[in-house]
């Protein structure tokens, strides 16, 4: 199976990006992230996760869930039943390579390294107008050009609402470019119970966009 890469960056919807991260990584995937400063800020906020991009470790950003405390935001992302984002006993755990957003010594940032696709998320819409306009001042500019180059797949994820017509502008022309435009919006057709429930409509449609099967939810026209 080839590489896939992973950049998250500074836009709300950091559990998107931490899930997808734990969902690859299980079915035993290998997966290069990259994190710019923004997305740590978000990670922060948004999921107590204190990532230190000089000094990065797994379990920054994939805590044990036994290391989880009982006032930690992670705890309002559990499924039916409790489960943690973390919790799946079958796990075959990939292999998970760190490069640093400015490392443009990275295999990621040249075409001759091999992967099996790209995804940004969560999007910020200042990523979305730097790719838009071709712009690459940071590793994960540099892998996303690449694989638009390439025609590799490259998925971004925006979240945000609502749209300027200079963001609209930005994501049409990065799809007439071959990216795949894949906004966080989760659908309701599979009853969803909790917030763990659409978190992984989001992520099932990324995956499926990577052929990377996934079995999260209940899918339109199964029973």
């Amino acid at each position: 199976m080839s590489d896939l890469v992973l950049a998250m960056t500074g836009a709300s919807g950091a559990i998107y990006s931490v899930r997808l991260l734990h969902v690859l990584l299980s079915l035993g995937r290998t997966v290069h992230l990259s994190i710019s400063p923004a997305a740590v800020q978000v990670l922060r906020e948004e999921l107590d996760l204190k990532v230190d991009l000089e000094n990065f470790d797994a379990a920054q950003i994939l805590p044990a869930e036994e290391s989880v405390s009982g006032d930690s935001k992670l705890n309002l992302l559990r499924g039916q039943g409790g489960s943690s984002i973390f919790s799946e006993s079958d796990a075959r755990y990939g292999r998970l390579v760190y490069h640093h957003y400015q490392d443009y010594n990275a295999g990621i940032a040249s075409g001759s390294f091999p992967t099996g696709g790209m995804v940004i998320c969560p999007c910020s819409m200042g990523t979305l107008g730097s790719l838009a306009s071709g712009l690459s001042s940071n590793l994960i500019h540099r892998a996303a050009g690449v694989h638009l180059k390439e025609r590799r797949k490259l998925i971004v994820v925006p979240r945000e609402t609502p749209l300027s017509g200079i963001q609209l502008a930005s994501m049409k022309t990065l799809s007439d470019a071959g990216a795949v435009i894949l906004p966080a919006m989760p659908g309701f057709y599979h009853n969803p119970l909790t917030i763990h429930d659409l978190v992984d409509f989001v992520v099932t449609r990324i995956c499926d966009q990577l052929q990377a099967p996934v079995e999260l939810m209940q899918r339109w026209g199964t029973e």
